[in-house]
């Protein structure tokens, strides 16, 4: 099968491979990949800012397949049947974390595209136990950004609690899902982007926002909280500053460049600062159930398989609205 392959630790690219059919172990199931989203964690893992991904390694982890062999003792999916892949690839299932459905947390927890060959390629496998069943209505390219900017955007978005005015920094694939969910919740949301960029805030408007600006803009009003999904360290005592008393400050990437120091005068009042860590299978039922009734529209833009490393720079450059997809 044609694949993209990361080779070495921070190549910044990937590199055409021709790869053996892999075959499913007992447990696994083997999917003819249909598309695979382009994500920012995929950035993560080729620019070397993640370390230790298994080498060489397939990146991708917002697989849309169909089941196309199951390993011994699958009963969860059928032959044909679309499946999506997350990046939650496998977790122990023993430990005090899972055993209380926190398994995002599990120590021995692995990772698809980073630890586990992805996406990024004609055909991958994948815990049967770590996939799940797509809604109708998406096409492939539709699904594929769900996938984790859907399901990560989720988790954070619940950790944001009950705010009603919600400020979203870095208005790429996560926050232009989460908007859709915020609005039909009948939040407010403002939209915080990089200077200059009129194309990202006239996107964020046309979903809805009721303000888009530069992240280093003062919002109309006070924020109840805030979702950080821009890696920049520098953004967390920014957006603590435009957060009102008693408001939460939620960093949803996986990496972020180092957090500056800032006066304790604006943590202060209950303000609160958290992480957003993987995602839960629940989280995963929960959100695919709830995008067909918002509904989630996706925006994307399709890539051919070996066209990878224009799509990775594409959203490492700012150059996208919405999601790049790769079709195999």
């Amino acid at each position: 099968m044609q694949a993209m392959i990361l080779r070495e630790a921070a190549a910044g690219k990937v590199e055409t491979a021709e790869l053996p059919l892999p075959e499913p172990a007992p447990g696994q199931i083997r999917l003819k990949v249909q598309a695979c989203g382009v994500c920012r964690t995929d950035l993560h893992v080729v620019d070397g800012e993640l370390p230790e991904p298994k080498l060489p390694v397939v990146p991708g982890h917002e697989i849309v397949g169909k089941v196309d062999a199951l390993g011994e003792g699958v009963d969860r999916f059928s032959l044909g049947q679309r499946v999506g892949v997350p990046w939650l690839g496998f977790s122990c299932g023993v430990c005090d974390y899972c055993r209380s459905g926190r398994e995002n947390l599990c120590g021995e927890a692995r990772y698809t595209g980073y630890q586990i060959d992805g996406g990024y390629a004609g055909y991958c496998l994948a815990d049967a136990r770590y996939s799940f069943a797509l809604p109708e209505g998406y096409s492939d390219s539709e699904a594929a950004p769900l996938l984790c900017a859907g399901l990560i955007g989720y988790r954070a978005y619940r950790m944001a609690g009950e705010a009603r005015r919600l400020g979203v920094y870095g208005f790429g694939a996560a926050a232009h899902i989460m908007i859709q969910v915020a609005l039909w919740e009948g939040r407010e949301v403002y939209a915080f982007t990089r200077e200059g960029d009129d194309a990202a805030q006239a996107f964020a408007r046309d979903l809805g926002a009721a303000w888009a600006g530069a992240s280093g803009q003062a919002p109309p009003h006070e924020l109840d909280a805030a979702i950080l999904f821009a890696p920049v360290g520098a953004l967390v005592p920014e957006a603590l500053k435009r957060t009102a008393r008693g408001g939460t400050v939620v960093c949803a990437g996986i990496h972020m460049s180092d957090i500056p120091s800032f006066p304790y005068r604006i943590l202060w009042e209950e303000r609160t600062i958290r992480s957003v860590a993987n995602l839960t299978r629940r989280d995963a039922e929960a959100f695919l159930s709830l995008a067909p009734k918002v509904p989630v529209k996706t925006h994307t833009q399709d890539y051919p398989l070996a066209e990878a490393n224009r799509a990775l720079d594409d959203l490492r450059c700012g150059r996208l609205q919405g999601a790049a997809v790769l079709r195999p």
